[in-house]
Order: structure tokens, then sequence, then C-alpha cells
């Protein structure tokens, strides 16, 4: 199964108004990277970046004057994104400035079934937190002392490590697919269905000095003793 660990920066909070600016992508084929990303940084089409966002990623309008378009970022994007499952940490914010995005261009949304929510999977398996990416981070031993700005790729390479981790850590990511889990179950199957009598029957545990024992103190409880309900 592809998926897409991936991660945006954008010039604010408000998807109607604000605008996409950065996107990150790590690709993982059952649970494992498989060395493609994406990564692409976006004209915001003349809206600023809002100071409270430009102190969380740094990312300037001037830096972003002659970058393309999203338009232009589509179609690299595809080649990546299409086809496989997108896992983002609150993933509708991201999901949210992306189908604005596409809405512009007049494209349909992403379809909610492809979208994983590594926000929610946290709070079902911490649910005291905290669930941050930084509080999941340490709760794994991710190291993310680099991590001094938000930045789309940087996060998408620090969430694809925390999900691995959410989903077996580096177990998951041994090809233990349905074909696996197929095999293992046959080989218990067949362990079981090969098991016949011992050859030789396993001794008593149970003395016969105790045997005597159990019944004197049997004879002593009388009759209506709940023990003689229960024969040898």
């Amino acid at each position: 199964m592809r998926e897409i660990i991936f991660d945006t920066e954008t010039t604010g909070l408000d998807n109607q108004q604000d605008r996409v600016i950065e996107i990150g992508g790590i690709e993982l084929a059952n649970k494992f990277p498989t060395g493609r990303t994406f990564h692409v940084f976006i004209n915001a089409q003349g809206r600023k970046v809002h100071p409270d966002a430009l102190a969380v990623h740094g990312i300037t309008d001037e830096y972003l004057a002659d970058k393309p378009g999203f338009a232009e970022i589509i179609e690299p994007m595809a080649q990546l994104f299409d086809g496989a499952k997108l896992v983002a940490h609150n993933a509708n914010f991201d999901i949210g400035f992306l189908n604005a995005e596409y809405s512009r261009l007049g494209l349909p949304p992403i379809d909610p079934g492809r979208v994983v929510d590594t926000l929610a999977l946290a709070r079902r398996r911490h649910p005291m937190g905290p669930n941050s990416l930084d509080a999941l981070c340490k709760r794994y031993g991710i190291d993310n002392s680099h991590r001094t700005n938000h930045g789309a790729l940087l996060d998408a390479e620090l969430l694809a490590e925390v999900y691995i981790e959410m989903n077996g850590g580096r177990q998951a990511a041994l090809g233990l697919g349905n074909s696996g889990a197929g095999a293992s179950a046959q080989g218990r199957q067949n362990v079981s269905s090969s098991a016949g009598p011992r050859p030789q029957p396993l001794p008593q545990r149970i003395s016969d000095e105790e045997r005597a024992a159990h019944a004197e103190l049997l004879e002593g409880l009388g009759e209506k003793a709940l023990w003689n309900d229960y024969p040898d």
C-alpha cells in the first residue's frame, strides 16, 4: 500500500483567504520509505504572509516572489500523490487548504476516504496527550533537535518516522503484509492439524499420599460439602 506523508505551510490560518506556500511529501510503501519525495515552494499569488505564520515557518514574501504558482505544481505533485493514501498531522488543516487551492482551479476536492489523520490516531492511542508532532517525537525517541522552524519537508520526514512507530515501529516495515500474515496463519494451522496424542502420557502431578490426604479431608467435611459435587 502506498502512502504519502505530507505537510503544508501557508500564509495564514484562513483557507478561503490564505494560500499554500510550501508542500513536502514522503512516500511509504507498506510503511517503509521508498526514497521518493516531493518538495516545492509556491508563490502566494499576491497574498502576504501573516506575521504569526512567518514566526512559525520563516518563509518570507520576498523568498516566494519568483516561485511557481499552485497551478504549475499540480502535475508534478500528482505524479507522487495520486492513488495513494494521504497522511497528515491535523489533516483537516492541510486538506482544507489543498481543497481550497483545487477549487480555485476548478478541480474536485480530495476524497476524504484517502485521508489519514495522525493527530486523531495519536489521540486514540495516547488519550492523555500531549500529541503535537514535537511531543510525539519525544515519546517515540525521534530526534527533532534540528527543527528550529516548521518546514513542510522536514515535518513530513519527522511525521513519517512517528507514523511508522505508531504502526508498530520497524516491525511494520519488514514486508509482513497480508501474504506474510496469511503464511503465518497457514503455518499455525499446519502445526495444529498435525498434532496428535503424546507417545507417552505425562506423569501424574498429584501423588498417592496427596490423594489420600484429600479424601480424608473431604470425609471430615460431611456429605453436604460442595467438593462432593465434583468427582475425581
